[in-house]
């Protein structure tokens, strides 16, 4: 299994360190997809607060919102895969396109869904009390992305993984 460095080797790591369960801390494009995931789901409370003048804790755990974090994690992902196992591997590859999928359903599918549950669910409001589903939860809206906010994620899970791997060297003193 490779480290982060990308040597292929884990002599380096402490006996503690290198057995199976902290092996997965030295997985440096999981670590960059993680990382990209947590600092995209943290601008969204930011963005939220900016906007509305809110504290929203639920945007840490919730989907849809600047930037898509589904976008940074795949592209976070994949960039990291690219670096450390080279752009030309099946690896790589098989990032790319799931990552492809990931961002066309973010603001394809899931987008088109949320606005289906804001018209239903104004549908429902105006029923009257006496309908049977005049009590009905309502939907949740903000599902998917705009092409904007697909990008946004991207470019942020491109750094993030150029990030984790500048500071990956510097750790490493490579």
């Amino acid at each position: 299994m490779r480290g982060m460095n990308g040597s292929g080797s884990s002599s380096s790591l402490s006996p503690s360190l290198s057995s199976p369960p902290f092996t997965v801390l030295h997985n440096y494009p999981l670590i960059s997809a993680i990382l990209a995931f947590a600092i995209a789901q943290s601008i969204k409370v930011f963005t939220t607060w900016y906007k509305e003048r809110r504290w929203d804790a639920k945007q840490l755990i919730g989907s849809g919102g600047m930037p898509s974090s589904h976008s940074a994690t795949v592209i976070a992902l994949a960039v990291a895969i690219g670096i450390q196992d080279g752009w030309g591997s099946s690896t790589f590859a098989t990032a790319m396109m799931f990552a492809s999928v990931v961002m066309y359903d973010a603001f394809g599918v899931r987008l088109h869904a949320g606005k289906q549950a804001e018209v239903l669910n104004q549908i429902v409001y105006q029923l009257p009390d006496e309908h049977p589903l005049a009590d009905t939860r309502p939907l949740r809206e903000l599902l998917g992305h705009t092409p904007l906010q697909v990008i946004a994620g991207a470019i942020l899970g491109f750094i993030v993984a150029l990030l984790s791997r500048l500071i990956n060297k510097l750790v490493d003193g490579a």
